[in-house]
């Protein structure tokens, strides 16, 4: 898809964070503080991404804010890649099925798994369990 379908796909802030890199103000996004059953979905795409089964409340400090998750819907939802922006060395997530940026994965003793995949919410659109 061409830059100008994704702004006319996409609202300003989805654009900004999906296809800029950006980041949603912590404790701002829709999915924070929300605990339903279902399947958060890729909003430019569609792909399933995070099974609400993974969500979780992180207690890292600088992490806490944004929907964490120990584990992605499955091998082949999300394709991590190294960004060396700012100054330091990060795992970013991105939709592998359209290349959006989704957030970034950290290591964090309170998930699970030792993973925290920190997910923005604008990102994601959650379809419920039926």
């Amino acid at each position: 898809m061409q830059d100008a379908e994704w702004k006319d796909k996409l609202t300003p802030e989805q654009y900004r964070v999906l296809r800029e890199k950006g980041t949603e103000a912590p404790g701002s996004g829709e999915y924070v503080d929300f605990n339903e059953d279902g399947m958060y979905h890729c909003v430019a795409c569609g792909q399933a991404l995070f099974p609400s089964d993974a969500k979780y409340e992180s207690t890292v400090p600088g992490l806490i804010g944004w929907p964490a998750f120990s584990e992605a819907a499955s091998k082949g939802a999300v394709k991590l890649q190294d960004d060396d922006s700012l100054g330091m060395h990060r795992t970013e997530v991105v939709c592998n099925n359209c290349g959006s940026h989704l957030g970034h994965l950290f290591a964090d003793d309170s998930s699970p798994n030792g993973q925290h995949y920190c997910i923005n919410s604008v990102c994601l659109n959650f379809k419920p369990k039926k």
